[in-house]
């Protein structure tokens, strides 16, 4: 069986475009897409009451961002959105697949057979956020295969550079690959994930690294000059030695090292405007208190202006 790149399609705006954007992601790859229908069953003992009316029904279908369509309708979500796709991208090989169960559950199940998993996030108006619902969080923090987040409105044109006239151009180079890193957790696969990307795109990968001083100078003690230079080159040092193999393995792809002070999710947002995509890791945690996302990461998700892959790692 073929890999395959899944989208979590609902019908909405934001599924709409991660469809769009992994069908964009199929075509650099050579891979077909698959559009996964997830949609959660009104409860026997709803679907039975004679008192339920219109508005007990309304609630119980909106309340999974993933969609719960009528049962009438639910095979057209799917079959409208794999027609549109095959239009516009017809080097695409685009096929449908209808799941019932609770959304996210249902998604992170069928997300181990694919090579990536893309789902929407909407935008929150007003504030320059996104909102990542309750299911997609979900479906990032227990799945092990790597998950992009695509915002409700992204265009092909907004990964790629300016043309010449100041005008947005899908027509373009891409813009670059951001990763965010770790030096002291570094994963093969997060690394790995990142030149792939960078490499398909014919792009620059920048990589960032923050670096914080130790725990005892958070409680009013100052660093000296001489202190910070001193350990901002130790962790750019660390970086590079940390990068070299890679650049190595991909000698095409041109690396930028940030290594920096401060907050890594500030960092991670701002070098979002000028990217095609964000790439940050998920440590997997294999617990009885659950799974977790992190707060940098969970950050990200909600602020970044481009898509952005988790790539689970323990």
């Amino acid at each position: 069986m073929p890999c395959t790149i899944m989208v979590g399609l609902d019908g909405s705006p934001e599924s709409r475009a991660a469809a769009e954007w992994a069908a964009r992601e199929a075509e650099l790859r050579g891979l077909p897409v698959k559009l996964v229908h997830a949609w959660e069953p009104i409860p026997e003992h709803l679907a039975e009451s004679t008192h339920r009316g219109a508005e007990t029904l309304q609630h119980w279908t909106e309340r999974s961002e993933m969609g719960v369509p009528p049962a009438e309708g639910w095979g057209r979500i799917p079959r409208e959105a794999a027609e549109g796709l095959r239009l516009r991208h017809p080097g695409v090989e685009v096929t449908t697949e209808q799941l019932t169960g609770l959304p996210s559950e249902t998604l992170a199940r069928a997300a181990q057979d694919a090579e990536l998993l893309v789902l929407g996030s909407r935008r929150l108006g007003g504030i320059g956020g996104f909102l990542v619902g309750s299911v997609g969080l979900a479906v990032v923090a227990h799945t092990e295969r790597p998950v992009v987040l695509v915002h409700a409105g992204e265009q092909a044109a907004d990964e790629h550079e300016m043309d010449p006239a100041g005008i947005p151009s899908a027509a373009t180079a891409f813009r670059p690959v951001v990763l965010g890193l770790d030096v002291a957790g570094a994963d093969e696969a997060l690394i790995g994930f990142a030149f792939e990307a960078a490499a398909r795109r014919s792009v620059p990968l920048r990589v960032v690294h923050v670096w914080n001083p130790p725990p005892y100078y958070a409680y009013g003690m100052a660093l000296e000059p001489a202190v910070e230079r001193e350990m901002a080159k130790g962790d750019a040092t660390l970086l590079s030695e940390v990068l070299r193999p890679w650049r190595h393995k991909y000698p095409d792809v041109e690396v930028v090292e940030q290594s920096q002070y401060g907050s890594p999710s500030l960092l991670l947002i701002d070098a979002s405007h000028e990217a095609s995509l964000v790439v940050v890791g998920r440590r997997v945690r294999r617990s009885s208190v659950g799974a977790h996302i992190g707060t940098v990461t969970h950050a990200v998700l909600h602020h970044s202006t481009a898509p952005v892959a988790v790539v689970a790692h323990d």
